[in-house]
């Protein structure tokens, strides 16, 4: 179990960082909440690829019914991204004077918070190994 978590924490730490650089890049072309959700989407499919083939260790499940699952449960997980990141960037940070790096800092905490009801929920749901009996 603790190295399933070690390679969870890299593979999503490695997810949020594709997230978390594509939201720089997005936020060239489109508004920022926009650019969150576009962000996430590339955090979605790279940590889905590194969940499903490295962590849990699920490539042989059927594809389409775990991507769902996944699907659903990040879903949460962007929830809970894009409102932190909104009330971070827009409204908390530049009332105690951090308005310049606002933005970068709003999005990094909004995409560490999901981390456990990810963890949880990929484990229980998403790459669950089937009961032996």
């Amino acid at each position: 179990m603790k190295s399933e978590v070690v390679r969870f924490l890299i593979a999503g730490g490695t997810a949020a960082a594709l997230n978390w650089g594509a939201r720089y890049v997005c936020s060239w072309f489109v508004p920022y909440e926009v650019a969150v959700v576009l962000a996430f989407l590339v955090g979605l499919l790279s940590g889905f690829l590194l969940m499903r083939g490295w962590v849990f260790g699920a490539a042989e499940a059927p594809l389409p019914k775990q991507f769902a699952t996944y699907v659903a449960v990040n879903l949460l997980a962007l929830l809970q991204t894009l409102v932190i990141s909104s009330v971070l960037a827009r409204w908390l940070l530049p009332a105690i004077g951090i308005e310049r790096y606002a933005a970068g800092i709003a999005h990094a905490v909004g995409i560490a918070v999901p981390v456990v009801t990810s963890f949880v929920g990929h484990k229980k749901a998403t790459f669950r190994k089937p009961e032996t009996r």
